[in-house]
């Protein structure tokens, strides 16, 4: 894959060039360890969306990537059969079908090593996330399928008549009925189980119902299947009353689709399954089920897949479990974890409960693969300051640094430098940032600073960001502050506890002491500064503007306005009420404090988002706007609106949009030029 032609110095300087550039995902090892896959999307002709295709790419580090599909949809999830045939799925044209409809569900092709991908599996509403039993190469799959259907052909005719009669309402009959950016139902998430013939004169999977009438009970679950298929781990979601869930863990025996409990507990949800590949012991998470004082916590379990009792692996180990993979031999895990700004890779033996960091560079890492013989782990590798890219790591060796594998495209030049900020918490804690610098920024030239608060709240600036990318704003001229205050991941429990049901307390003055030891640099214009964020990071951005006007200009995406409204509005409700009780919300809500807000906001919100919905912006703006008194042509405030986005802007040319207008808004208060609306909103 070759890269789009550059004209400016890197492809952070304009725009069109950064959305073109090609974007890795996922990776797959085939069961000789002889082939990795990745997926890459990478912009249309027509610049104005991604489509995905699979590339193959040497474990040995010898040969160049190259490109295995390219059909008109895209193709995603790949899957490995122990054959070495590679499945994936694909809303692509079948060439041997007649009169398929424009908008054809995901189905399931098979590409051998040699030869053209043939479709092999298709259900009326699609397939998605396929899982291969290691041994037996039994397929498992969601599907998609309305709740009364006893068969395909029945769901089709359900389908049919809902399209013909253009009837779209769902009726519901308790939580939850959406999530992030769509609709639950009318259909819902099913298991099915199939095998897939070797030979091209093979029939189409014929597939088993493992969990009829599930209900709301498969939605955004994880699962895997025994290596010699006869049993699936998944997690399992139960309705509660007052509109609450909680997940199980349970077994469900392929051949008769019994069902059974590995793990249940009233206080603690569990997921994440993972079966080792002696098909005896089954490691997942454990999470502990908050309250208004008590934050979550996440431990690493394993359970024998037969039954009994669960036992914590590494208890003790104060970091929280990402990517899971055991090794060939059954006697350990490797495992990714947030840790200081960093997500490295460790080792956890099982006999002994010891963990060994692996990884010693400044690395996240995801999508662990475990060669069959155990000696290597392959891995996409990303940091704040490197878009993700595959690498081998030795399975043993402690802090080490990764082997690169080639890519299917080269990593962008950047426009500046990484490097870190320290500073001390109100209450002793210590506190870190990455701050990202232009290369112009020195004592003579200081670059104006912006603030720039993460989303979660749990979570961590420690890998690369397509869609909040500092470095778009260092081409700009800006240095970019990415701080990990209070609610933080990778810092231990008590980190997080700090913050947790006192959101404008710790995690607001842990930003005020970062950025107050930012600004102290040479090489920062503390006089010229901004604060932004998205999603948590734009609810501080809001409680920032109304507690502070040491910011020149404010910019607030997809944010949590006033929280008495949005605890019962979000798409889980019960999830944040355990935490944001009345008294809670009274206390930490941004919207009390509006009348404090003398900063230039600029407020980004798109209609499709389910978790902030779009009444927080509309409310925001509402309380903003009603507020000025002046000449209505005067008002220093904007609102971006996106119709059809949701809690991200993913459209390309929206993206690139969104960050047109963010630098017009910033350059016009941060540093005084005209205000210039971008031209195609003109």
């Amino acid at each position: 894959m070759t890269e789009t032609p550059q004209t400016s110095p890197t492809p952070f300087h304009d725009l069109q060039d950064y959305v073109a550039l090609p974007r890795l995902s996922g990776l797959v090892l085939s069961p000789d360890g002889s082939r990795l896959v990745t997926t890459v999307a990478a912009l249309t002709p027509e610049k104005n969306r991604y489509r995905t295709a699979l590339w193959e790419i040497d474990p040995a580090g010898r040969r160049s990537a190259r490109r295995l599909t390219s059909g008109p949809t895209g193709e995603s999830s790949p899957a490995f059969t122990p054959d070495g045939a590679l499945l994936f799925t694909s809303a692509r044209p079948d060439p041997e079908a007649k009169d398929q409809p424009e908008d054809a569900p995901q189905a399931l092709w098979r590409l051998p090593e040699s030869g053209e991908a043939r479709l092999v599996g298709s259900r009326p509403g699609g397939l998605s996330a396929p899982v291969v039993a290691r041994v037996a190469g039994t397929v498992l799959a969601t599907s998609m399928t309305f709740p009364a259907a006893v068969s395909a052909e029945d769901d089709e005719k359900r389908r049919k008549e809902r399209r013909e009669k253009k009837v779209a309402a769902i009726l519901h009959a308790g939580y939850p009925v959406r999530f992030w950016d769509h609709d639950l139902g009318p259909d819902e998430p099913r298991l099915m189980a199939g095998t897939v013939g070797v030979s091209d004169s093979d029939g189409p999977v014929e597939w088993r119902d493992l969990t009829p009438t599930p209900g709301t009970a498969l939605v955004e679950t994880d699962h895997d299947i025994s290596p010699d298929g006869a049993t699936v781990v998944t997690s399992w979601q139960l309705a509660e009353s007052g509109g609450s869930t909680r997940s199980v863990l349970v077994a469900i025996d392929v051949a008769t689709g019994d069902r059974r409990v590995l793990a249940d507990d009233p206080g603690h949800e569990f997921g994440g399954p993972v079966i080792s590949p002696d098909g005896e012991q089954v490691a997942f998470w454990q999470q502990l089920i908050t309250t208004p004082t008590t934050a979550p916590d996440t431990r690493l379990l394993v359970v024998p897949l037969a039954g009994g009792t669960a036992r914590e692996v590494a208890p003790g180990w104060d970091r929280w479990p990402g990517d899971v993979r055991w090794t060939p031999d059954s006697t350990a895990l490797i495992v990714t974890a947030d840790d200081g700004g960093r997500s490295p890779v460790f080792r956890i033996e099982l006999a002994e409960s010891t963990v060994t960091r692996l990884t010693g560079d400044d690395g996240a890492y995801s999508d662990l693969q475990v060669a069959p013989d155990g000696t290597h782990v392959y891995a996409l590798r990303s940091a704040v300051d490197h878009p993700p890219v595959p690498v081998r790591l030795d399975a043993t060796s402690a802090d080490q640094q990764p082997v690169p594998l080639p890519a299917p495209a080269p990593s962008p030049a950047l426009p500046g430098s990484l490097t870190e900020v320290h500073a001390t918490a109100e209450d002793g804690s210590p506190l870190r940032a990455w701050l990202v610098l232009p290369a112009a920024a020195s004592e003579t030239t200081p670059a104006p600073l912006l603030l720039w608060v993460h989303g979660g709240p749990l979570g961590s600036w420690n890998a690369w960001q397509w869609r909040w990318n500092p470095w778009l704003m260092a081409a700009r001229g800006y240095a970019v502050l990415l701080p990990d205050p209070a609610l933080s991941t990778g810092y231990g429990l008590d980190f997080i506890q700090r913050g947790w049901g006192a959101w404008g307390a710790a995690p607001y003055t842990d930003l005020m002491a970062i950025t107050d030891a930012a600004e102290a640099r040479t090489d920062i214009d503390a006089e010229h500064t901004a604060a932004m964020g998205g999603s948590f990071g734009g609810y501080m951005a809001n409680w920032i503007a109304g507690h502070t006007d040491r910011f020149r200009a404010i910019v607030t995406h997809a944010s949590l306005w006033a929280l008495d409204q949005f605890g019962t509005t979000t798409d889980a409700p019960h999830y944040w009420l355990r935490e944001m009780t009345e008294e809670m919300a009274e206390h930490n809500s941004p919207h009390r404090h509006v009348d404090a807000i003398s900063t230039p906001m600029l407020v980004i919100h798109g209609d499709k988002d389910y978790r902030v919905p779009i009444g927080e912006a509309l409310r925001l703006w509402w309380d903003l706007v009603s507020r000025h008194e002046g000449d209505p042509a005067t008002l220093p405030h904007r609102f971006l609106y996106f119709p059809d986005e949701n809690h991200w802007v993913l459209s390309p040319q929206h993206a690139a949009l969104w960050y047109e207008t963010v630098t017009a808004f910033l350059d016009h208060h941060v540093h005084g030029k005209h205000w210039q609306t971008p031209e195609i909103l003109r």
